[in-house]
């Protein structure tokens, strides 16, 4: 069995995080999501993944200089550039060459499973169906690609429908044998000009000649496309955080709970953090900074004299908020917030990488 990684979209719904990268590499707890992909599919024993990335050469590069070439984590990666967002279902058809006639995994590139898919890929090992489908209940099904079943078998697929027949969802991970492409092909764009992935499924079910089942999701899965989705994830994953203090912790600096606390990186005296949290290398926590639960901090990062709680600071920022709060924050990579004058009681910021902010 081979893994495929969609990596492509061009995350509107994260803009102006995703103008200039790729949302699958925005951190949670400081890990880009690609990488607890990749850890996911090499934990089900799969070694040969093929990440098909686009469109321009600045978001391919720079999952490429992300991922490598797998050796980081025991598999051998390939690289697949579509040219332009023509939906996921052409995004696997362009990966033919590559799966060649082995049975593959489709795993969407901005989704994050706590529970991993070992048990997925055994269960379709051992029952042999042509396509299976992961899938969990959602309370706004029609956002996604709903799912109608009957016990595990499924009997219907439909992508965001105004009325949904049923509240469960695909999470964005798929099964497939080699014969799902005879399907692909000669499949007509959608009302939205893209190849759908959840069209090919019900062309599956209604032929009557190919078996398609489901997988439902045990413990917590997350579509990580928009700032609150993120910061969601973030939420769950840091609640497993286990305290890891590799830098320093001056005498006077108050460190409760979960703290993992990475290289050559200081809390000063009079700074509060209160876990779950990380923090990066080479960060300074300052005097006057408070840190509170379910925060992220990405690597050379200044935080100085104000509040930050449940956020997620991407990495070499430098952030005075002259003693006020941010809250529910997710911030681009070198992001500079100064406070120049009295502010209200608290901000909540969406902001992209390499941008100043005075207020």
């Amino acid at each position: 069995m081979k893994g495929l990684i969609l990596a492509g979209g061009l995350g509107k719904r994260l803009r102006p995080l995703t103008h200039t990268g790729p949302k699958q590499l925005i951190p949670i707890a400081n890990k880009p999501v690609l990488h607890y992909i990749v850890e996911d599919i090499a934990e089900a024993g799969i070694v040969d993944i093929g990440v098909v990335v686009g469109y321009t050469a600045e978001r391919i590069n720079s999952i490429k200089e992300s991922l490598g070439d797998g050796s980081k984590w025991g598999v051998r990666i390939t690289y697949i550039e579509q040219d332009a967002p023509r939906g996921l279902a052409h995004a696997v058809w362009i990966s033919k060459g590559f799966i060649g006639n082995d049975d593959f995994v489709v795993y969407l590139g901005d989704n994050i499973l706590k529970e991993g898919i070992v048990r997925f890929v055994e269960e379709f090992e051992k029952g042999r169906a042509d396509v299976s489908l992961l899938i969990s209940k959602h309370q706004h099904p029609e956002k996604f690609g709903i799912v109608e079943i009957n016990g595990d078998e499924v009997i219907g697929v439909e992508e965001k429908p105004v009325n949904p027949k049923s509240d469960y969802v695909i999470t964005g991970v798929y099964i497939f044998q080699n014969s799902v492409f005879g399907y692909i092909d000669g499949l007509k764009p959608s009302g939205r000009g893209e190849l759908e992935l959840t069209h090919v499924v019900q062309k599956v079910i209604e032929s009557k000649k190919h078996s398609v089942v489901c997988h439902k999701v045990s413990g917590w899965w997350d579509d990580a496309g928009t700032a609150d989705d993120v910061l969601r994830a973030n939420h769950v994953i840091l609640s497993d955080t286990a305290r890891n203090i590799m830098g320093r912790i001056e005498t006077g600096a108050v460190v409760t709970g979960n703290v993992e606390l990475g290289k050559n990186s200081t809390i000063k005296s009079g700074a509060v953090v209160r876990g779950p949290v990380i923090i990066g290398e080479n960060c300074v926590i300052g005097e006057g900074a408070y840190i509170g639960p379910y925060t992220s901090i990405g690597d050379n990062t200044i935080i100085e004299n104000g509040e930050i709680d449940s956020c997620i600071i991407m990495g070499d920022s430098k952030i005075n908020l002259g003693g006020k709060k941010m809250v529910d924050s997710l911030m681009g990579r070198r992001v500079t917030v100064s406070c120049r004058h009295s502010i209200p009681k608290g901000y909540k910021f969406i902001v992209g990488e390499d941008s100043e902010i005075s207020v």
